[in-house]
């Protein structure tokens, strides 16, 4: 009976076949949709995987650190495209040690420095990053204001830089910090500006691998002084704390509302989805800067225009040789850059202070819960804000911010380092030996930076 079941099915008419056929068609036509879809979701997931470590990277660029980037293209041409690559891994790896320090004893960097440390180290560092700090949120405050009046020249100067402050202290104090973390993350994009600037202009790629590849230094004071202010603001100590800070925060975010939670919860797969997150995030950071330096390099240099004092004044400088393309998208990406990077510079000063004084803090926290870690943001701001108003030179703001982070950024750069280190803290997630004479060995350099940037400051 079976049998002849089997027979019968094996000699169903053709109608059956065409079935089939038409099945077979169907599905042959459907995977590149499908395929679409199913990339659009991968990068997707891939997007939700970036966090900290992408703001982290971006807020790096901010307007200060655009200008410092043009000026050493416009000075010196192809000459310190090297120190992109140099700056890198660097970078990275210190960031990373920052990451791992929050994700692993869930606080923040001051915090551990706190418990480990002596308090006096930590009020003197916390005292110069919030110097620093300030002077660098009023240069990027003006910057921003005067990109603006490059797309719209009639709107008055104090009133963009008012409406910039109020908008970034808006933002920071009355959203949520699920919310803010994806307007930082989004902002970052603000970045892609330079890169499609620099992509407009002609470059000469044998001339631009060649420099950054073979190192190049001119031993005179200006260089000197360059090359340290580059340092300086891209291993800078604001980020430091504003990494840390931001992977306890998205332990808080993801539940983890103890400390005790926090240490318990990291699993290995959140370590390496970090480690990606940082890498890319200073991957991203340092292009940016190639990008800046090879496109002023290219134009301003390559035409003898040798003196940038603002980020707008690459943008002006650009325009004749670069086109009105290229123009806007450097003004644009001021204004971008600056809304990502002055939160960061803010944030990062309250959290310092915050977990150093032993307040409450944290931007999940509603205003009413943290008044003291909002009134340090709300007083950066402010005094930001003052220092457009008085006759301080934007260009002195940036050179006092610069002398501020190369003193105190190897003594951080140390705390960093022993910590991340110390097995008793981190426990399996210690630094290999590998990992922590890398360590001294960037350490070193920014000490050697900062020495430097003292005596050239004082070199007559």
């Amino acid at each position: 009976m079976a049998k002849k079941m089997v027979q019968e099915i094996l000699s169903t008419p053709s109608h059956t076949s065409e079935k089939n056929k038409l099945s077979v068609s169907t599905t042959e036509k459907t995977p590149a949709p499908l395929a679409v879809k199913t990339r659009l979701k991968l990068a997707e997931e891939y997007w939700n995987t970036l966090g900290p470590g992408l703001t982290t990277g971006a807020a790096d660029d901010d307007p200060s650190g655009i200008a410092t980037y043009s000026q050493a293209g416009a000075q010196y041409g192809f000459q310190l495209l090297w120190l992109s690559v140099f700056t890198y891994p660097f970078m990275s790896i210190i960031q990373e040690m920052c990451a791992r320090i929050g994700l692993v004893t869930g606080r923040g960097l001051a915090a551990n420095i706190r418990h480990n440390f002596s308090k006096k180290a930590l009020y003197f560092c916390t005292a110069l990053l919030f110097i620093a700090n300030t002077l660098n949120i009023g240069a990027d405050l003006g910057a921003m204001a005067l990109g603006a009046q490059l797309i719209a020249p009639k709107i008055n100067f104090a009133f963009l830089v008012i409406f910039f402050a109020l908008t970034s202290l808006i933002l920071q104090i009355f959203t949520t910090y699920a919310q803010y973390s994806k307007y930082l993350k989004y902002l970052a994009l603000a970045l892609f500006a330079y890169i499609f600037s620099a992509l407009s202009v002609n470059l000469d790629w044998g001339e631009v691998l060649r420099h950054a590849a073979i190192p190049t230094i001119v031993f005179s004071k200006d260089q000197i002084f360059l090359i340290c202010a580059i340092l300086g603001t891209t291993i800078s100590p604001y980020l430091f704390f504003w990494q840390t800070s931001q992977e306890v925060e998205e332990q808080i975010l993801n539940g983890a509302s103890t400390i005790k939670l926090r240490q318990q919860s990291t699993t290995t797969r959140e370590v390496h989805h970090m480690q990606t997150d940082v890498w890319l995030g200073m991957f991203f950071s340092n292009l940016v800067m190639f990008f800046i330096i090879a496109a002023c390099a290219a134009t301003l240099y390559a035409n003898g225009i040798t003196q940038i004092n603002t980020a707008a004044d690459a943008a002006i400088a650009l325009r004749p040789f670069a086109g009105e393309g290229a123009f806007f998208l450097f003004a644009v990406g001021i204004i971008g850059t600056g809304m990502l990077g002055i939160p960061v510079l803010a944030g990062s000063t309250s959290y310092a202070l915050s977990e150093s004084f032993g307040w409450k803090f944290g931007l999940y926290r509603k205003l009413k819960e943290a008044y003291a870690f909002y009134g340090v943001i709300i007083v950066s701001m402010i005094i930001g804000l003052i220092i457009n108003f008085t006759h301080l030179d934007p260009i002195k703001a940036l050179i006092y911010s610069a002398v501020a982070n190369g003193i105190i950024a190897p003594f951080i750069i140390f705390f960093i380092i022993k910590i991340s280190s110390n097995k008793k803290v981190m426990g399996e997630r210690a630094n290999s030996p590998l990992v922590s004479s890398l360590g001294w060995v960037i350490m070193g350099v920014m000490a050697l930076a900062g020495s430097a940037t003292l005596i050239s400051f004082f070199w007559k």
